[in-house]
């Protein structure tokens, strides 16, 4: 331990308990991890926590350090796996299960090939259609993505950066994320998705929750489905049909009359990941918005955000039970 580590810790809960007086709960969650080196400890904050969580498979939407309805449902979704009252705070003993084995916040930076494949998303479906891909518009959307993060959180992360004049060289704050893959996770038996509560969870053979995310459903009542479903197909990097007639509030829409094809990528309107439902037109898939997962509601399926639809994605198999409740 560092001869430093008291008087640093001292200094933290000082520094906390200021940044609470003044109700500056976003920097407690930004800066919180930066006087604690010693690993593996307990989560201290929201952001630790849900940086945590999301290394978990324990999803509460965009990482931003803010102890949000999305955050809290994640949180309470971990305490029920670990048959811990499912109060949605960071309690004594959820910290005590809840914990890190490496700092929250890292420096990272993108490379040369990140940048060079960055293109403006076209603003009509033609023009989308032309394009051979669909890819990240900007280095802070990419960065968001790859890092689970809010953009406005990212840019608080790193008052310094230039994110619109961003080259290989520049270095910035993120929260410490990797892709999950199964082995990480353990093996699906079954989804089960809650429509009032928004949330898709994923559960072993032994009935253990071993994923949570949150979801987006449809606007319409009578286009959510119910029931039980199975999965009919897994595709990574799916292209899109647009069809006018699910877009009856889109001029262009009307006036195209015919459908397109558009191509893959993460600002296609599934986003990175289809995962079809026996039932005509339904599936669970990614989107470009991944702020909007939960808080918006889709044409009639089951809308994650992209990170979350990846680790879905590695999960999923073909005849997979998929139950739909109300």
């Amino acid at each position: 331990m560092s001869p430093h580590r008291p008087r640093a810790t001292l200094i933290r809960a000082a520094w906390i308990a200021l940044a609470l007086l003044l109700g500056n709960s976003r920097a407690v969650g930004a800066e919180a991890s930066a006087f604690d080196d010693v690993f593996p400890r307990a989560a201290n904050t929201w952001l630790e926590t849900q940086v945590a969580l999301a290394r978990r498979g324990f999803s509460g939407g965009a990482i931003d350090g803010i102890r949000g309805p999305q955050s809290a449902a994640a949180l309470q979704a971990f305490q029920r796996r670990e048959s811990l009252a499912p109060s949605g705070e960071l309690d004594a003993a959820t910290r005590e299960r809840l914990t890190l084995d490496a700092p929250a916040i890292a420096e990272t930076s993108l490379t040369a090939d990140d940048l060079a494949a960055l293109r403006p998303v076209p603003a009509t479906w033609l023009e989308k259609s032309r394009e051979e891909s669909l890819a990240y518009a900007t280095a802070l959307e990419l960065a968001a993505e790859r890092f689970h993060a809010g953009p406005a959180f990212l840019r608080r992360l790193n008052p310094q950066v230039n994110w619109d004049e961003i080259s290989s060289d520049t270095k910035f704050r993120a929260p410490a994320i990797v892709r999950l893959e199964k082995a990480a996770l353990g093996s699906a038996a079954r989804v089960e998705i809650r429509l009032e509560e928004r949330v898709l969870e994923v559960f072993d053979r032994d009935a253990r929750l071993i994923a949570h995310f949150p979801v987006s459903i449809a606007r319409k009542v009578e286009k959510r489905p119910r029931g039980e479903l199975r999965v009919t197909v897994v595709v990574t990097d799916p292209d899109y049909t647009f069809d006018p007639a699910v877009f009856p509030e889109s001029a262009e829409a009307r006036e195209l009359g015919r459908k397109l094809i558009i191509p893959p990528g993460p600002n296609n309107p599934v986003g990175v990941a289809w995962i079809g439902l026996d039932l005509p037109g339904y599936g669970i898939h990614g989107t470009p918005d991944p702020e909007k997962v939960g808080r918006t509601e889709s044409h009639g399926c089951f809308r994650l955000a992209n990170w979350d639809a990846r680790t879905l994605l590695a999960l999923a198999w073909v005849g997979l039970p998929v139950t739909v409740e109300p």
